[in-house]
């Protein structure tokens, strides 16, 4: 992921690398990537949180017929993320059966990890760029001239700072904390880890309790990123990277945000629990050895009523809600809107 399939350990703590391929995808296409639809893939897991951001960006701003969709397995071997989804274990647009593949067309011999989401140049079938935290910023501010009509403004240029500040406190101890607590090989480490992760989480409780989005009153990227670490939590990060002081659906608040969030077209509609809930107890096997998946949570609490259109807010802005999802990319209802 921006998440597993890349990441570092240090004999102590749990250290995320960088992204090595980070040229940039803009309007001007002064790195040599001009937008263009149709031009390029995206490849996402749905069971990664860093990928999820890309398609839930995507979808909320109408690019799917410019910027095409390759989901992976959930479920890596020793080569990393694979189209064994795809007929003939090929994507149908690449060609390729790895990820891989694009990131050796791009560098030959590159040793770090292969990770989601990655854009991928389909004429060359080059990999263009794995930086996770720029990509959805890019499709928000530099894709602007594909975008739907009524596409809201995810990033909008007068709330950028306060946006910036939240995603930054966001990343360091909840996007990332459950990973430091999830593979902290020492006591204190953990201890530390989680204890940020939820002093974290109710300082953004005690935010989000008398508004209802992160940033301003409509939707922007902090609400994105902070979601699909929440949508996973008592899925995963609960149990599995032990962040068990309590359960998201025991915090009133947040699980009140999550759910408006999950309800709102372009954020649930794109989850997939079973992708996540296969890749994280599967993969994972220096935590989880077994391979052992569990049968819950119950999913059905994410469709109840939240109630949190009372503090106001327009999820859209000036603009309207997504269409319904495409047909090739409709994911089986698993608790989400169907």
């Amino acid at each position: 992921m921006g998440g597993d399939g890349n990441r570092a350990y240090g004999h102590r703590k749990f250290t995320r690398s960088r992204s090595h391929f980070a040229d940039r995808i803009t309007a001007d296409g002064r790195d040599g990537w001009p937008v263009e639809a149709g031009r390029y893939r995206l490849v996402v897991s749905r069971a990664c949180p860093w990928a999820s951001r890309a398609v839930i960006s995507r979808r909320l701003l109408g690019l799917e017929d410019a910027l095409s969709l390759a989901v992976a397995d959930p479920v890596q071997d020793d080569r990393s993320w694979r189209f064994t989804l795809d007929s003939g274990g090929r994507d149908p647009v690449l060609g390729i059966r790895f990820l891989s593949e694009a990131y050796d067309k791009r560098e030959n011999g590159y040793p770090g990890g292969v990770s989601v989401p990655a854009i991928v140049d389909v004429p060359s079938g080059r990999l263009v760029t794995n930086d996770y935290q720029r990509i959805t910023l890019d499709l928000a501010t530099e894709w602007t001239a594909l975008h739907r009509a009524g596409a809201p403004e995810l990033y909008p240029a007068g709330r950028r700072d306060e946006i910036d500040q939240v995603m930054a406190e966001v990343y360091r101890d909840v996007n990332n904390g459950v990973y430091r607590a999830g593979f902290a090989t020492e006591q204190e480490e953990y201890e530390e880890a989680c204890a940020g992760v939820f002093r974290r989480l109710e300082l953004l409780g005690e935010r989000l309790s008398g508004q209802r989005y992160l940033v301003g009153d409509t939707l922007t990227e902090a609400d994105i990123r902070l979601f699909t670490t929440l949508v996973r939590f008592d899925a995963v990060y609960h149990g599995h990277f032990k962040c068990n002081r309590w359960k998201l659906a025991e915090h009133p608040v947040l699980w009140a945000y999550a759910r408006d969030l999950f309800q709102t077209p372009g954020f649930g509609d794109t989850v997939d629990f079973d992708h996540i809930k296969r890749h994280y107890y599967r993969v994972h096997t220096g935590i989880n050895p077994t391979g052992i998946v569990p049968l819950g949570p119950d999913l059905g609490g994410w469709l109840s009523p939240h109630h949190r259109e009372e503090l106001g807010g327009r999820p859209f802005g000036d603009g309207t809600a997504p269409g319904p999802v495409a047909p090739g990319e409709r994911v089986a209802a698993q608790g989400r809107p169907a």
